[in-house]
């Protein structure tokens, strides 16, 4: 066939970049069979394709890529060989596809929020969804105020579309209310009054504490006291809403996980008016709910919280709603801070001139050097469902979003 090498190398880098910079000789294969390559010729020529592939594997991502960015014109689309993978039970759904990412009011966005955000804003836009930003403030004491407005701002340039719909979780509160008493009324559910040590102690031998053995009736009770509906009240640490998911259960983060707590911190955004606040897995798992979630993509480290969250859907009797879930792998950003904590306190004591300075690896910083929200999309489209921890060193993550931004 006509251009063999070149061809082959072009299909390599093209399966590299698609797979974690890793290609495989088999694919190049099947790819230079549209190219004009017979059956009959591939022991003729498998030794050459095998050396190009070493070739292309033995290249770092970021020169992948930009070799591919020259030689990309030799290679041909072919329907379901490129961009997203394809979300399971989407077929005949246009509309229907609900999503969502999470961003704490700790900080604005940074490039860690971008990539993974941008995946699941990408299957939204190609099915047509609706696309939620749910701002996660439900722990007083992680508050950022400007944040709330940094991200709605970010998330319009982002994520653009009539798609988008922004939520704040501490203006849901009375959702995540109803949830609570829901599952206290079903039984699956209770007020705890044990001390943290002692709780402890009983999870690690696997056995009940006495106030599992609650019935509805007083456990509502308990609830109301937490809420400060009922006298006397309880105070911080006095009492906690728990999950029965089972004491003996293999897994210890399973056993009776907790669902809200007392915090008496004054709210940034609500003030004084709430003295018991949702921990994440009630307020996820209301909200996704309420908010009719089809599909969730995350990191894999929350697979505990996921599994936390299906057998909350299962308790409230939903288990035929429960969504789609896709676990990302880890981004190893080597030598560059993306703690949103350690950067605000940079900002404070001087050592960056704001959330935009030309060193931080936020959006701020990102879209005023000129990059734009493509870059970032084809950078998570790049990235996939993977479920492989990445690292990716300043130097070379400059290099591929670069090489996006020209695209």
């Amino acid at each position: 066939m006509k251009d063999l090498e070149k061809k082959a190398r072009a299909y390599a880098l093209k399966n590299a970049i698609a797979h974690d910079g890793k290609a495989q000789t088999e694919s190049v294969i099947s790819s230079l069979f549209h190219e004009g390559l017979k059956p009959g010729d591939v022991k003729k020529y498998v030794k050459q394709i095998n050396e190009i592939v070493n070739s292309v594997n033995r290249l770092s991502l970021s020169d992948q890529t930009i070799e591919f960015s020259k030689l990309g014109e030799l290679t041909s689309y072919r329907e379901g060989r490129e961009g997203l993978p394809e979300l399971p039970g989407v077929k005949g759904k246009k509309g229907k596809i609900v999503m969502r990412f999470a961003p704490s009011a700790s900080g604005p966005f940074h490039v860690g929020h971008a990539l993974t955000g941008s995946l699941s804003y990408l299957f939204v836009k190609k099915h047509r969804g609706i696309f939620f930003v749910r701002i996660e403030d439900t722990n007083p004491e992680n508050v950022y105020p400007k944040a709330y407005r940094m991200i709605a701002e970010e998330s319009k340039w982002l994520f653009p579309g009539k798609f988008l719909k922004i939520i704040v979780q501490s203006d849901r509160m009375k959702i995540y209310y109803g949830c609570a008493e829901k599952l206290l009324k079903k039984k699956a559910a209770y007020v705890c009054t044990c001390s943290q040590e002692k709780f402890k102690e009983f999870a690690e031998k696997m056995k009940e504490c006495p106030c599992r053995k609650l019935n509805v009736k007083d456990n509502i009770n308990r609830w109301r006291k937490m809420l400060g509906i009922s006298k006397p009240l309880f105070n911080e640490g006095d009492a906690v809403l728990r999950f029965k998911s089972g004491m003996q259960d293999k897994n210890p983060a399973m056993r009776d996980f907790p669902l809200a707590r007392i915090n008496l911190t004054k709210h940034p955004r609500q003030g004084g008016k709430y003295r018991v606040w949702p921990l994440m897995n009630l307020a996820v798992a209301a909200d996704d709910i309420d908010l009719k979630m089809t599909h969730i993509i995350r990191a894999k480290d929350h697979r505990d919280n996921a599994e936390r969250q299906r057998r909350i859907y299962i308790a409230l009797g939903l288990k035929g709603r429960i969504p789609w879930t896709g676990f990302l792998g880890r981004i190893h950003f080597k030598d560059m801070e993306l703690s949103t904590t350690q950067m605000r306190k940079g900002i404070e004591e001087g050592k960056y001139s704001g959330w935009d300075d030309k060193r931080l690896m936020t959006i701020a910083s990102l879209k005023k050097q000129g990059y734009r929200p493509e870059a970032f999309w084809r950078f998570a489209e790049r990235i996939g469902l993977s479920e492989n921890d990445k690292i990716l060193e300043r130097e070379e993550f400059f290099k591929l979003l670069d090489d996006f931004n020209r695209g």
